[in-house]
């Protein structure tokens, strides 16, 4: 047993069974541990996982002197499960934080990048893939084809990514799957994109974002909360819409929504009673 001028630091996610006599402080990035998310879509082995943790932590909580979170919407989160009696701190932190902002690139990318969109995220049910892509079938029926790449891993992933090769076949998308990359890599393709596109549904912190602007990349992603914890982006969108994220993509490609043909009353009964005849 720990000492009581010791520190104990605990990253993963979880408190110790049993109280310490040390300070412990644990730091938590998975959301789903503290979120109500329903874990439908994930392979039984992983719910399981999934639920004896969140026991875990709620059972345990207590035994932990501080959490440490790294964004706001994470704290607040948090903060209902432990009913505002554990301190929570928001401490962001990534391998290098020169570069970033949150607002708008001061450098536009030309158009003949190696791909329009890039979406840097593994193939977990939040991460909304199939969404994406749906949106992306959107665009082909009116004419658009933007070229999209991926990061899905094949062999952890391979329904999702046969479902991709489905779409891809069927409506001519323009998507390319390069698989699973390590952070040099990540880091090296967002030099060969023109924009970030990311549609998840929630995210503990969404590193991506950060490493977007630290790209220099404009980024169309979910208007939700995780999302402005970290920036402000060029295009949002209502993730739980394909069609609001094709939108967001036209109109950051410059495609204007036709305006409604509005009519008066006389034109409206005009035309039902064209169709009548």
């Amino acid at each position: 047993m720990s000492p009581p001028s010791d520190l104990v630091l605990c990253f993963g996610n979880l408190p110790p069974l049993f109280k310490l006599r040390g300070r412990t402080v644990v730091f938590i990035q998975n959301r789903y541990l503290i979120d109500n998310t329903i874990l439908n879509g994930f392979p039984l082995r992983i719910r399981l996982r999934l639920v004896m943790e969140r026991l875990w932590l709620s059972k345990k909580m207590f035994n932990a002197d501080e959490f440490v979170v790294q964004t706001q919407t994470m704290k607040r989160i948090l903060e209902n499960k432990t009913r505002g009696m554990i301190p929570i701190r928001v401490l962001p932190f990534v391998g290098e934080p020169v570069g970033y902002a949150r607002g708008a690139p001061q450098i536009s990318k030309p158009n003949d990048c190696d791909f329009d969109f890039i979406y840097v995220a593994s193939g977990e049910p939040h991460k909304n893939h199939r969404r994406l892509i749906e949106a992306w079938r959107l665009l082909a029926e009116g004419g658009l084809f933007p070229s999209l790449c991926l990061t899905l891993e094949e062999d952890r992933f391979t329904e999702l990514c046969r479902e991709i090769e489905v779409m891809q076949q069927q409506f001519g998308l323009q998507i390319t799957n390069i698989g699973g990359l390590c952070h040099s890599e990540v880091l090296a393709l967002y030099a060969r994109a023109r924009a970030v596109i990311y549609p998840s549904n929630f995210e503990s912190f969404g590193l991506p974002l950060i490493e977007a602007r630290q790209a220099n990349l404009p980024v169309l992603a979910s208007e939700l909360d995780y999302v402005r914890d970290v920036l402000d982006p060029e295009q949002t969108f209502d993730p739980e819409s394909s069609i609001s994220i094709a939108r967001a993509v036209k109109r950051f490609m410059g495609q204007d929504e036709p305006a409604l043909p509005l009519l008066d009353a006389t034109e409206f009964l005009t035309s039902i009673l064209k169709k009548a005849k």
